[in-house]
């Protein structure tokens, strides 16, 4: 937090949240499912994104988006799923996190889809070969897996995507935001022109998507 920032109303306990929010109802405390059923099974398989979230032993949140077409993600019992990993930054963020802590949360989402599907759980970074196999794409196997062990499923409401109007294009106004480029000359004060990193990073686009 910015030093120069000061709040005096900071709320310290369950309690104060409850005052101002309410509690939920027994349906939405109900709603909670351990495994993946059919519903939830059918819900993974038509998602093509995803966003995971993990920490590291200090607490040091990271959220990372993921996607592929849908189905990418293997559901392999009612309580396992797995997710590939495809070439990227090289950062691996996630897996150094679950190294370290193997919680994470995930959310799934279909484009068009007002609801999500949000899971909790353990997990591990696997190179099993039966594994990757299965989910090679374009002839790429994965070069490593993340299984995730489920502890908690439940369908999170519209009510999100109603307030964003995130699947209404008349809302959509990406225009002058930054782009990858733009965000790595900026923020890593590399020796680039803007036009020289976007041309990096297409070209990375293009020719090592999988």
């Amino acid at each position: 937090m910015s030093a120069g920032l000061s709040f005096s109303e900071v709320l310290a306990s369950e309690a104060e949240i409850e005052r101002h929010l309410g509690v939920p109802n027994a349906r939405v405390r109900a709603k909670v499912t351990d495994r993946l059923d059919t519903l939830c099974r059918d819900f993974i398989a038509r998602s093509p994104f995803l966003v995971l979230s993990s920490s590291d032993a200090m607490g040091r949140v990271d959220c990372s988006p993921k996607g592929d077409p849908p189905g990418f993600v293997q559901i392999l019992d009612d309580r396992t799923l797995a997710i590939p990993e495809r070439p990227g930054n090289r950062r691996a963020d996630t897996f150094r996190n679950v190294l370290q802590n193997p919680k994470i949360g995930l959310i799934f989402i279909v484009p068009g889809k007002g609801e999500t599907l949000r899971i909790s759980g353990t997990a591990r970074v696997v190179r099993d070969l039966w594994l990757r196999e299965k989910m090679t794409h374009k002839g790429k196997v994965p070069e490593l897996a993340l299984v995730v062990s489920v502890e908690e499923v439940f369908a999170h409401c519209t009510k999100c995507m109603v307030r964003s109007s995130l699947w209404d294009p008349a809302t959509w106004n990406p225009e002058g935001l930054l782009t990858i480029g733009s965000a790595m000359v900026a923020h890593g004060k590399l020796d680039l022109t803007v036009a020289e990193m976007e041309a990096i990073a297409n070209e990375r686009v293009r020719t090592s998507l999988y």
